[in-house]
């Protein structure tokens, strides 16, 4: 059971550097209890549905390509984009929460899922190989332990965020920031799945 707690952390761990930075972001510009709610939920469903979607292509059940996975990069380029567009109007005052959900706390929920679904989508290649050597109770335990760790992610992201000059500094350069890592991690979840390979493809 200690080995399969062990290697449980080094897998998340070694695929959660993503969500550190996505997080930071994320509780920095965190200014009511129901937006800190919706981001912890998003972040804890889309880790559930990368480790099920993991778990049956481990048995097996390899339910979508990886080219095909790699199309979750629209994602964060598409809000990457949309948020630097709206920084543009010098007039716009709302923090980069209120703009992911259109003031709707249910749309920031489900926004930060699939941001979390796209930032994870090159985790698939860590998950399955990693899960379909565990049997059903070693299982349980990597479950128990990812579980965990998403509570010590946010938790421990929450906290950096809180240190003003961290907070200050994304402030000062939000306009910037924040479209460069959403686009940039887009881009590079449609590389490392050969997406673009996959739809130039298609085109020729």
């Amino acid at each position: 059971m200690i080995g399969t707690i062990f290697t449980a952390v080094a897998a998340y761990a070694a695929t959660s550097i993503d969500y550190v930075i996505i997080l930071l972001i994320l509780f920095s510009q965190t200014l009511k209890k129901g937006q800190l709610k919706s981001i912890v939920i998003g972040q804890y469903l889309g880790t559930a549905i990368l480790v099920g979607v993991s778990l049956l292509a481990a048995y097996g059940l390899t339910l979508v390509p990886p080219h095909l996975v790699g199309l979750l990069g629209l994602i964060p380029i598409y809000l990457g984009i949309r948020i630097w567009k709206r920084e543009e109007d010098e007039n716009n005052e709302e923090n980069i929460l209120s703009r992911l959900s259109s003031g709707n706390p249910n749309r920031l929920f489900i926004t930060i899922t699939a941001i979390t679904l796209a930032a994870g989508g090159d985790n698939l290649g860590v998950y399955i190989p990693y899960f379909s050597t565990l049997n059903p109770s070693e299982t349980i335990v990597m479950l128990i332990v990812f579980a965990i760790l998403v509570a010590v992610l946010c938790y421990l992201s929450y906290q950096l965020a809180s240190v003003k000059k961290v907070s200050k500094t994304i402030e000062k350069w939000e306009r910037w920031i924040v479209p460069i890592i959403f686009i940039g991690l887009g881009l590079m979840i449609l590389l490392e799945n050969e997406t673009f390979h996959f739809l130039w493809g298609l085109v020729i």
